[in-house]
């Protein structure tokens, strides 16, 4: 059986320094200075002139949205007070033992445990208003956030935060993950689907670095097809950055 191989720190870092860059790119390509505001410990890339800030995605494949540990959830209000979902993201994370090592030797047993909240998990998302709710934190830190700024074929396409959970909550349906082997565990993951995969919720327990934390992440071309096929409003707003939707009449305040 094919096992995806963690991503290596030095790939981990690439992206890292690619995102910050494709950032600086945005930040000048609405006419701010190298110095822009931004707060790297948020989800806010870009802060535009007006105040509005922005997450900057780009990117190839995936979207890492979050990978939070259990000390995160616990200290994130907003999770904990999501009807149930954030007690039930702890309670994916406290399947596994404290130790690396000791899970490492009782893996199965280990992710026996972890289908009960997983599915639960699942149920809770199958409420389309709980969905949007989680997009919403996830994405955007409840409303924190005021676009989606998405790098694709060289150009910044911005969409108005609310157009993003709206379709993404809408068009979305959540499943367990099913086991396609016999040394597979079903009932480990979380998947968004349409038609295809476009996200999921996991557990990374792939090294002591990364173990026992939630990660979620969504397909970058496939999101970006679903955004650009149900929004058809559309403004040029310079050869390289395009505004869509309601962020038509909200992009550009700074110019009033």
């Amino acid at each position: 059986m094919y096992k995806k191989k963690a991503m290596t720190s030095e790939k981990a870092s690439y992206v890292r320094r690619r995102g910050h860059l494709d950032a600086k790119d945005f930040a000048k390509s609405i006419g701010l200075d190298d110095d822009y505001l931004n707060d790297p410990k948020a989800k806010k890339d870009v802060i535009d002139k007006s105040g509005d800030s922005y997450s900057v995605k780009s990117g190839e494949k995936k979207w890492q949205i979050f990978l939070y540990s259990e000390r995160r959830f616990r200290r994130d209000y907003s999770f904990m007070a999501m009807n149930g979902v954030g007690q039930l993201l702890l309670k994916c994370i406290q399947c596994f033992p404290g130790s690396f090592r000791k899970y490492s030797e009782h893996k199965k047993l280990y992710k026996n445990n972890l289908q009960q909240p997983m599915i639960k998990l699942c149920n809770k998302l199958r409420d389309k208003k709980r969905l949007a709710a989680f997009i919403d934190k996830a994405m955007f830190n409840s409303g924190e956030v005021n676009y989606l700024a998405i790098k694709h074929e060289n150009k910044f396409h911005i969409f108005w935060s609310r157009d993003v959970i709206g379709i993404l909550s809408d068009n979305l349906r959540a499943e367990n993950s099913q086991a396609r082997t016999t040394k597979q565990n079903p009932n480990q993951k979380v998947v968004f689907k349409i038609d295809k995969t476009y996200g999921e919720i996991e557990m990374r327990n792939d090294s002591e670095i990364h173990y026992r934390e939630v990660k979620f992440w969504l397909n970058k071309k496939l999101v970006v097809n679903l955004l650009l096929g149900k929004i058809k409003k559309v403004y040029n707003y310079s050869d390289n950055v395009l505004v869509y939707g309601e962020a038509i009449k909200r992009f550009g305040r700074w110019k009033e």
